[in-house]
């Protein structure tokens, strides 16, 4: 396998039709380079003339040592990691590219060498991480929330939630809130009230608005951003969410900070439109799901449990032992 160091333009002729995270598209990559500090990396692997593998990778060079990110902390990424293209269905030969792959990656960008820190979020489509683990990296499983809408009509997928989360979409509908689809100028109301409701919590909230802001106009120029956003019956601003949409999937990103009015959450409504328009009028045809996230915190769970969505497991690889925490502790890694 040959392991070439490639541009944006080769990546979006490499990437797959499906089976990867709105963060792998170029036009998130080329916004990530930009803000994040160290050097992006894209990675393939080709047998012959046909990519194989792709690993985005963020490479700080810290001193002694370097560390090496996909995705890099504190920029908002849930997931990143690599992407495993294999031609043949059968088990044993996807397995062999999956390890030649891993091992080939793990050695270009020097994550084997002692005074590396290797951390990698895997995406949901990557299901055997145990290369990983024979190089002798520590895998953790994690979890989403992943509501499959496939087939369903908006009515099928009420019914399936729970009788407390029906309860409060009605409310809101009753109390006559609209939900309206804005465009990313309504993004930076949505940034306010989530750093808002941070700082209330004794929290600094680590996405900086020029960041989302190159983000959501780069996403949105391709159909794969878009803005929810909830108004009393006088038009008063009272909650947003921003959606983030790959190819199978809408993400919620960002917002849903906690908000009322007359006594009635407003979020589950604000959720119960992104739904209705991911089966009904999604930016592509082929978005099936939608990510809800929040699933590795227990006070978050307790809510999102009520949507009835798949309970779907990704991980979290780096580097093992007592290195790992020096290292942590030495570039500083925080948002995790």
């Amino acid at each position: 396998m040959d392991i070439h160091r490639i541009d944006t333009t080769e990546w979006d002729s490499a990437l797959p039709a499906s089976g990867f995270d709105v963060f792998h598209v170029p036009a998130a990559l080329e916004v990530l380079d930009r803000h994040t500090a160290g050097e992006l990396r894209l990675l393939a692997g080709y047998k012959g003339d046909r990519p194989v593998g792709l690993f985005p990778l963020v490479v700080q060079d810290r001193g002694l040592g370097k560390a090496v990110l996909s995705p890099p902390p504190s920029m908002g990424v849930p997931r990143l990691g690599p992407l495993i293209m294999p031609a043949s269905p059968k088990r044993r030969k996807r397995e062999r590219l999956n390890r030649r792959f891993t091992s080939a990656a793990i050695e270009r960008v020097g994550a084997d060498a002692s005074r590396s820190l290797l951390r990698v979020v895997c995406p949901t489509a990557y299901t055997d991480p145990r290369p990983f683990t024979w190089e002798g990296l520590d895998v953790e499983t994690v979890f989403t929330y992943s509501l499959d809408t496939a087939g369903l009509t908006s009515d099928d997928l009420l019914s399936s939630f729970s009788k407390s989360l029906r309860r409060e979409i009605r409310d809101g509908l009753d109390l006559g809130v609209e939900v309206r689809r804005d465009g990313t100028e309504w993004a930076e109301r949505v940034h306010e009230q989530t750093a808002a409701r941070y700082r209330e919590q004794d929290r600094s909230y680590p996405l900086a608005w020029d960041y989302v802001s190159d983000l959501t106009d780069a996403l949105a120029a391709e159909d794969r951003c878009r803005v929810y956003t909830a108004h009393s019956p006088t038009g008063e601003f009272l909650s947003g969410i921003t959606v983030l949409y790959s190819n199978d999937a809408a993400y919620f990103w960002q917002g849903g900070a906690r908000a009322t009015h007359d006594n009635v959450s407003i979020n589950s409504l604000l959720h119960w439109h992104i739904i209705e328009d991911v089966v009904a009028d999604p930016p592509r045809e082929s978005v099936t799901r939608y990510d809800l996230m929040g699933a590795n915190t227990e006070r978050l769970c307790r809510y999102k449990s009520k949507f009835g969505a798949d309970l779907v497991p990704y991980y979290v690889v780096e580097s093992s032992g007592a290195s790992m925490a020096l290292a942590k502790k030495a570039y500083q890694l925080v948002g995790r």
